[in-house]
């Protein structure tokens, strides 16, 4: 079975085209036809709001699900900005569900450094490919220092299963970092079947590459790009898989 799975760090759909403007916008109808016409089966997505008081905390995952035209979706919930205001990532599926769960990163005691922290949490859902074992999507998103990269992949090292298996998201590290080690050990990092170097962020002029795809080893990766869409700060990375 042949299918197209994508990672998108959609900054809550704030339109990057605007966001130095006097009028910043958020805009569904451009993230969800660029969802469209991307055409994954699953998309992880990152930077993701969901109803709250604050304007512009919409069901972001529902809005662009109903849109897109995925019939399924799960958000889950990583912190609540004033608590009230949810935030955290999202699957959305033309695959029916199976169970999805919401797994929070741990946030490090004591801080080891003077960055900007925040909750992260991983979305685990299974999905139905119409054979005995599911598949297993695992969306996350790192945090900014170093002591929060080293929970995030430690949490998503338990996570991961061995078969029919996806990890994907905004890890906020480069390929270099040792804190991916433990997961190039267990997994096939889909950037080796790009025809070309490709880098992810920022998307108007990217200087490095901090989005991941990554599957496990008895899934067959047929090919992977990063396509130079520039509608959220980071550009949005698929890769087509057979499993």
């Amino acid at each position: 079975m042949k299918l197209k799975v994508m990672t998108y760090n959609i900054q809550h759909c704030l339109d990057y085209r605007t966001e130095k403007t006097d009028k910043p916008a958020i805009d569904y109808d451009v993230f969800a036809a660029a969802l469209k016409e991307l055409g994954a089966d699953a998309v992880g997505l990152n930077e993701v709001r969901n109803a709250g008081t604050a304007s512009g905390y919409d069901a972001q995952a529902q809005i662009l699900a109903e849109k897109a035209g995925y019939p399924f979706y799960y958000f889950a919930e990583a912190i609540r900005f004033k608590a009230e205001n949810p935030y955290g990532n999202a699957v959305l599926s033309k695959l029916p569900v199976i169970s999805a769960e919401t797994f929070k990163i741990p946030d490090p005691e004591p801080r080891g450094y003077k960055g900007y922290y925040e909750t992260r949490c991983v979305a685990k859902v299974k999905l139905d490919v119409g054979m005995c074992e599911p598949l297993t999507i695992l969306s996350v998103h790192f945090g900014l220092n170093p002591d929060e990269h080293e929970n995030a992949a430690k949490t998503a090292e338990k996570l991961i299963e061995d078969r029919k298996c996806v990890l994907m998201g905004d890890f906020n590290v480069v390929p270099e970092n040792p804190v991916l080690n433990g997961i190039k050990e267990r997994m096939v990092d889909t950037a080796d079947f790009f025809k070309e170097p490709l880098l992810s962020f920022p998307s108007d002029n990217p200087g490095r590459k901090i989005d991941y795809l990554f599957v496990s080893p008895d899934v067959k990766v047929l090919c992977a790009d990063i396509p130079a869409l520039t509608y959220s700060d980071h550009r949005p990375y698929f890769a087509e898989i057979e499993i």
